[in-house]
């Protein structure tokens, strides 16, 4: 792994009687993201977090803190932190795979975390060997190990020339989708409707890139930090208009006309500069060039 980035865990990988040493790396963070701290406007001094007692409102040490459970409103039963401590699972420090699976019986909804795998230098033979033929099968892996203090279940998948490993949520973690969906009306949606829903998404359709995805609001929170360091009038938001449409057939109507006038408006432009003068054919033939490289649809995901 590059210098600089620390495993978040080390240990073995197992498959039936083969077993490599590998280590976790996290594939995600957002210690990237702008944060602030909470600052006394009289002093100017960042604050510090005390715990106090939610009776008596007096300060309450650390040495005086513990666990506690509620089992009525306002009544809790008293758990050591010691005695937390003993229920964490004992490690071996092996992801052991139990099962594998077709990728498509996994659904996303359960994935947690993603965790770069990476082999030791005595392993990368085991590894290659574990990425190669889940990659011919097509299949993904299901394993345990003890992770951050719990027993987790991870899936493993081959990615580029490495292992990736997700931690998983167990399912009394996700929430049930037909609780969350019961309340929408059964309908059938057909004719008109259907085919111009069809045909904006045919207009649209892409392919995945995040580089092409901005994240607009912490780019907005760096060019207010830069503006109050510069001491520069903060800049002003953008005014965001949404539409009203009368109904829905008529805002999908309107979709699918700007679509596609999106994609004929080129060739209009250029039908356009072959009108007219000599003189105006010479100023407007390279302007109606770059419109139509302007607007010429993208194909990457909007």
């Amino acid at each position: 792994m590059a210098t600089g980035h620390r495993a978040q865990w080390k240990g073995f990988i197992k498959f039936g009687e083969v077993s490599c040493g590998v280590a976790l790396y996290t594939a995600a963070s957002t210690s990237e993201r702008i944060t602030f701290n909470t600052i006394n406007k009289a002093s100017g001094n960042r604050v510090n977090r005390v715990f106090i007692d939610s009776e008596t409102e007096d300060p309450v040490p650390k040495e005086q803190q513990t666990k506690g459970f509620e089992i009525e409103n306002g009544q809790y039963i008293i758990i050591d932190p010691e005695e937390v401590a003993a229920t964490i699972p004992e490690s071996n420090k092996t992801l052991e795979i139990e099962a594998f699976i077709p990728c498509s019986d996994v659904d996303d909804v359960y994935f947690d975390k993603p965790y770069y795998l990476t082999p030791d230098k005595m392993g990368g033979d085991a590894y290659a060997a574990l990425r190669d033929a889940m990659k011919k099968s097509d299949v993904v892996a299901i394993a345990h190990t003890v992770l951050f203090r719990r027993m987790r279940t991870v899936l493993i998948r081959p990615h580029g020339k490495g292992l990736i490993a997700t931690t998983m949520n167990y399912d009394y973690e996700v929430r049930s989708s037909k609780k969350a969906f019961e309340e929408i009306p059964k309908l059938k949606i057909e004719g008109e409707m259907l085919d111009l829903a069809k045909h904006i998404i045919g207009t649209k359709k892409g392919t995945f890139d995040p580089a092409t995805f901005d994240d607009r609001y912490e780019a907005a929170l760096a060019d207010l930090v830069k503006a109050k360091i510069e001491g520069k009038a903060l800049p002003k938001p953008k005014k965001v208009e949404v539409s009203k449409p009368n109904d829905l057939l008529a805002a999908l109507r309107e979709s699918a006309g700007l679509m596609k006038a999106a994609v004929d408006k080129p060739k209009r432009t250029a039908a356009n500069a072959n009108q007219g003068t000599g003189r105006q054919r010479a100023t407007r033939g390279p302007a109606s060039k770059a419109t139509a490289s302007r607007t010429a649809p993208r194909r990457k995901a909007s």
